[in-house]
Formats: structure tokens, C-alpha cells, sequence
């Protein structure tokens, strides 16, 4: 299909291409659009959990408090773990100072540890998660010496033992939490382990194994398909870090090996479709690497195959900088961030330009990369903080990212609250189209999304001096009668960018409403970007950061140019602007067309 695509000039496309680069290569088929043909991707349908499902879960959890369960945790004390496996991921050294100044930060949230209550923490759900998985010990580990660690440490540990350690409940028990608790733990050891206090480190000791039966129990009960994929590592890496572990490594890796392939698509995307997400599972998958080279055995081949599978759709949400985009709740995580956590899985390999379950398409030309979303929302049960972003797009030249999506809405903090965090799911947060001021699929008062976007229809071809990008959704069907379709041709030179939105009507679906509906295409920029208008209305001068001017063109309806915010990997909101065109369309649909050029 891409035979006669020109090379691109993006280094990050090219590593895997050079023979002497120690790179290895992604070695799977894409699930590509068909050369000549169009690709429908479904969406399953899924609502989420069911009232009885949920039922059922909250009578498991309760049984945690009873005696039973309790009892089934007490065992054999370990004397001490197996080995001490590399964590391969550094931790926040902004975040690990902190600590050692006395309190804990997360997304600018502040707790003080001084008469902290490990118990009732009163925070934010990500905070807390943050709290109880220990990865505030990655930071500290970082950003200190052990000497300076080290009592640090000891002390917050024994503070959250006295409080959780004999109560099973939640969030802290909740098995995700849990298993990235273990992993931490272990790669951590001698932050926590050191001691001379052999009460204390009993204590430690007891509460690694109590918390490795917990998750015997519960894995498979986690409530997201990444939650079970951490229970399960946590399972795995218990096995090796534990003596007599043979027969949990049995169940464990089965478990494992299922939980994956509830969790991937077989392009190697999340179903969640959240960067966020790949990237959590990258570095889990990657520190339970390093648990069995601890141990001086091999991973097995289906974890190798995993991150093999993880690493290329990752790095096909990259532009030409190494950044990430803004996609299903992620902000733009930076280009150091990306590499470090590439370099932490050890696999190098060539982006994944298109995919039909991961459902981004990717085009690299020259110094210039567009990269598309063509697929409907994660399922209702896989979401996180989900987005209604069907055929929104980015576009990038070189360090400039000049079309963005706002992005942020799973980053919530101290600068993004929730109310703000459910403005950035919606249609108008991302560059793409917007009927009456409605999403393309429905955002629930609950934060689950709901009707909208079933289906998606993707047509792409490579040819030597452009790509060409089809795609339609019908999110707009049930409610307007209308399809929106969207065309995308990218010069070979990355140097120009045309597009033309249609709203097609429906032939399924009648529309009741006969008179117009007013309709508006967003085009969110980036920062650093300086924007002016064009005397005729019809246009826009941008000025890059760089000093390169393009120049953006409609050919129908009038261009306003209204404030935005676009956020960062670090959950901060940047002031920013955005290209609107406002028009009407009638029963019969209609179309715009626009033009982004590169002017010197």
C-alpha cells in the first residue's frame, strides 16, 4: 500500500529504518484501510457495567471486611525478598523534593504529611491512587540521596502500615493499587528495607506477602481492564519476589497472558484508546521485565510480545518533535517523557501510521506530521475521562504544533478542576466539526459516554506526492439526519495541508427539524502561535515560534478567531486561540472547504 510513499524526514520514523541502530522493528501487520477501498470500524456497543454487575461487585468488596478474608491473608512471613529488580522508569525529582520538605504534590495539589491520616486521606481519586501505590517512593528515590531517603521513607511507610496495614478496604486494597504497590515496593526495597528494626521489618515484610494473597483473590475482580492487567503483574511479580512461588507463577502468568488480551487490541492499542493508558501499561509491562531479570530468567514470550505490540501505536501519536498529542483525556506529554518511557520497555520501532482499533491514523511528510482520530469512542466500560473526538486532527511542522486539541480532561489537578476537565471531553475542545453546539457522542451526567458515534467509514490512500484521508462518522445521524464526512490531502513536502468538511445527509434517518442548523468547525491552536486575521475574513496569518508564516483559507463561511486552552503533559492549561467557521446547513447538507500553507 505504501510502496511508492516517499521517505520521511522524521528522525523518529527513520531510526527504524537504519540497519546499524540497534533498532528493532515492529514486525506485526497494521490493521490498515485497504488501498482503493473503504474500512468500517463498529463500535461494539457496550454501555457499561449493568446494575446487576454492579451489584455483585460491591457485595465482593464487602467481604473484604469480613473475617474470612482476613484469615485467608495470614501465611508464612517471608524473611526477605528473592531479589531487588531495576525500576526502569525515573520518578519526578520536583515532586520527590516535596517529600522531603513535608508534604506530598500531584498536579499542583498540595497534603501536608505531618498528621497525615493514611486512613482518610480526603483527596482527589488520582492523588489518592498516587498516595497508596507508593510511586511518591519512585520520586523520592530520585530525588535524594539513600542516606537522605531512607528515614524519609521508613517513616511514611510505617505510619500507612499502622493505618492500612490490617484493614482490607478502599482505594488503598483496590487491586490496581495493589499491584503497582508491589512492583514499587520491590523496585524500592532499599528505601523501605534497610532497617536494623526487625519489628519493622517484619511489619514490611508480612504486609508485601499479605498484600500478594490479596491479589490471588482479587485480580480478576478489578473493575478496568488496565486495573486487571496491574493486579495480574502484581501477581506475577510476587511469584519471583516471594519464595515458593511456583504455583502462583502458574496462575499469575495465565492470569496475565488474559488480562492482556482483554486489554489490547491486536494492533497492540488500548481499548481505552487513552495515551494515558498506553503509557501506564509500557511501564508496567517494562518494570515486569525487569522483575524476572532480577531473577535472572527470561521474560515470557507473550510479555515480550506485548511491549513489542505497545511501543508503535505510543509512538504514533508522536509529532515530529517527539512530543504527544492531546488525545482521550492526555495531555501533551513531552518529548523527553515519550523517550524515556520507549527506553524503559527496550523496544525501538517504527510509529504506527494507522491502525483500525487503536484508531488513529498518522502522516509523516517531510518536517510535518497529521495525525488523525478514525474510530468511534472507547466503550462506555473502557473509558477514561473518553472523549467525543471523532475525525479530529493535529498538525505539526517541525517543533510548531499549530493545530491541536485542547486535550487535559484526565489530567484533573489543582489548575484543571472537574468542571473544566468536563468542558475538555467535549466536540468543541478538539479540531473537528460541531452541529449545534453538540457533541458527537453524548457525555453523561456520570462522566460515561453515551449515544453518538457507532460507526466510522476510513478510506486512505499513499501516492507519491500526497496522502489522502477519507473518513465519515454518524454521530449526527440519530439526531440531524447528517453524516459528517471529512477529506484530508497532505502534500508530500509536508509544506500544505487541504481539507473539506461535508455534512451528508443521512439516508437511513430522516431529520424532523426542517429549518437550517447552524454548524462550526474548530481549529484549536497551538502555543506560541500569533494569529491575525486576514482583510477579507476569509483567512488567517499564523506566525510560528520558529518565524515560518502559514497561511489558513476557508472557502465558505466567515473565520472568528476566539480564545482557547490548550494543556500540557504536566496538566497545565496554556491561553491559546482558535479558528471557527460558523455556517448553516440545510436537509440537503453541505460542504467547506479549507486550505493550510506553508508562506516562507
Amino acid at each position: 500500500m505504501s510502496g511508492n510513499r516517499p521517505e520521511s524526514d522524521n528522525p523518529a520514523d527513520d531510526r527504524a529504518n537504519d540497519p546499524g541502530s540497534g533498532v528493532e522493528r515492529y514486525s506485526g501487520e497494521e490493521s490498515v484501510a485497504p488501498e482503493g477501498r473503504s474500512l468500517t470500524i463498529r463500535s461494539s456497543g457496550d454501555r457499561g457495567q449493568s446494575l446487576a454487575e454492579q451489584t455483585a461487585l460491591l457485595y465482593y468488596r464487602m467481604t473484604w471486611r469480613m473475617p474470612l478474608h482476613r484469615l485467608r491473608l495470614s501465611g508464612k512471613l517471608p524473611l526477605r525478598l528473592l531479589a531487588v529488580p531495576v525500576d526502569p522508569v525515573d520518578g519526578d525529582r520536583v515532586q520527590g523534593t516535596a517529600v522531603r520538605a513535608g508534604y506530598f504534590l500531584f498536579r499542583g495539589l498540595k497534603k501536608k504529611l505531618e498528621g497525615i491520616d493514611f486512613s482518610d486521606l480526603k483527596l482527589p481519586p488520582a492523588f489518592e491512587d498516587y498516595v497508596h501505590r507508593f510511586v511518591w517512593l519512585r520520586d523520592l528515590d530520585t530525588a535524594a540521596s539513600r542516606d537522605q531517603a531512607v528515614p524519609v521513607a521508613e517513616k511514611l511507610m510505617e505510619e500507612w502500615l499502622d493505618a492500612n496495614g490490617k484493614k482490607i478496604r478502599q482505594p488503598a486494597w483496590r487491586p490496581d493499587n495493589c499491584g503497582w504497590r508491589l512492583l514499587i515496593w520491590a523496585s524500592h526495597a532499599p528505601l523501605i528495607l534497610s532497617s536494623n528494626d526487625l519489628i519493622y521489618r517484619s511489619k514490611v515484610l508480612n504486609n508485601i506477602a499479605r498484600t500478594a494473597r490479596h491479589l490471588d483473590r482479587t485480580a480478576d475482580k478489578a473493575t478496568s481492564s488496565l486495573g486487571r492487567l496491574v493486579a495480574w503483574s502484581g501477581v506475577v511479580a510476587a511469584s519471583l519476589l516471594i519464595p515458593e512461588g511456583r504455583v502462583r507463577r502458574i496462575v499469575g502468568e495465565a492470569g496475565l497472558e488474559k488480562a492482556m488480551g482483554e486489554f489490547f487490541y491486536a494492533d497492540g492499542g488500548s481499548v481505552s484508546r487513552s495515551p494515558l493508558n498506553q503509557v501506564d501499561a509500557v511501564i508496567l509491562l517494562s518494570m515486569l521485565k525487569q522483575v524476572y531479570l532480577s531473577r535472572d530468567e527470561d521474560a515470557p514470550e507473550f510479555l515480550e510480545n506485548a511491549l513489542a505490540l505497545a511501543v508503535p501505536p505510543l509512538t504514533g501519536l508522536t509529532h515530529f518533535d517527539g512530543s504527544m498529542g492531546n488525545w482521550q483525556g492526555g495531555g501533551a506529554t513531552s518529548a523527553e517523557q515519550v523517550t524515556q518511557v520507549i527506553e524503559a520497555s527496550g523496544i525501538r520501532a517504527r510509529p504506527l501510521r494507522q491502525a483500525r482499533d487503536w484508531g488513529y491514523q498518522r502522516v509523516s511528510s517531510g518536517r510535518s506530521v497529521l495525525i488523525l482520530d478514525a474510530a468511534p469512542p472507547p466503550i462506555a466500560r473502557m473509558a477514561v475521562a473518553g472523549c467525543a473526538s471523532t475525525l479530529a486532527f493535529e498538525f505539526s511542522n517541525g517543533d510548531n504544533r499549530i493545530i491541536a486539541n485542547c486535550g487535559g480532561a484526565g489530567l484533573v489537578g489543582a489548575t484543571i478542576p472537574a468542571s473544566l476537565a468536563r468542558g475538555l471531553r467535549t466536540t468543541a475542545a478538539h479540531s473537528t466539526l460541531c452541529i449545534d453546539n453538540s457533541n458527537s457522542t453524548s457525555i453523561l451526567p456520570d462522566g460515561k459516554l453515551g449515544r453518538g458515534v457507532s460507526e466510522v467509514e476510513l478510506f486512505r490512500r499513499d501516492v507519491e506526492n500526497a496522502t489522502r484521508l477519507e473518513a465519515s462518522h454518524d454521530g449526527y445521524g440519530r439526531r440531524f439526519g447528517l453524516i459528517h464526512k471529512r477529506l484530508l490531502l497532505m502534500r508530500s513536502d509536508g509544506l500544505e495541508l487541504r481539507g473539506e468538511d461535508m455534512l451528508i445527509p443521512d439516508g437511513k434517518k430522516r431529520r424532523r427539524k426542517k429549518k437550517d442548523i447552524e454548524y462550526a468547525l474548530r481549529f484549536h491552536l497551538g502555543p506560541d502561535i500569533e494569529s491575525d486575521l486576514i482583510s477579507d475574513g476569509k483567512g488567517v496569518l499564523l506566525r510560528l515560534k520558529d518565524g515560518n508564516l502559514w497561511q489558513f483559507r476557508s472557502t465558505g463561511g466567515k473565520i472568528m478567531l476566539e480564545d482557547s486552552v490548550w494543556v500540557d503533559g504536566m496538566g497545565i492549561p496554556h491561553s491559546v486561540m482558535q479558528m471557527v467557521i460558523t455556517d448553516t446547513v440545510g436537509s440537503g447538507g453541505g460542504a467547506t472547504g479549507w486550505l493550510l500553507k506553508h508562506m516562507g
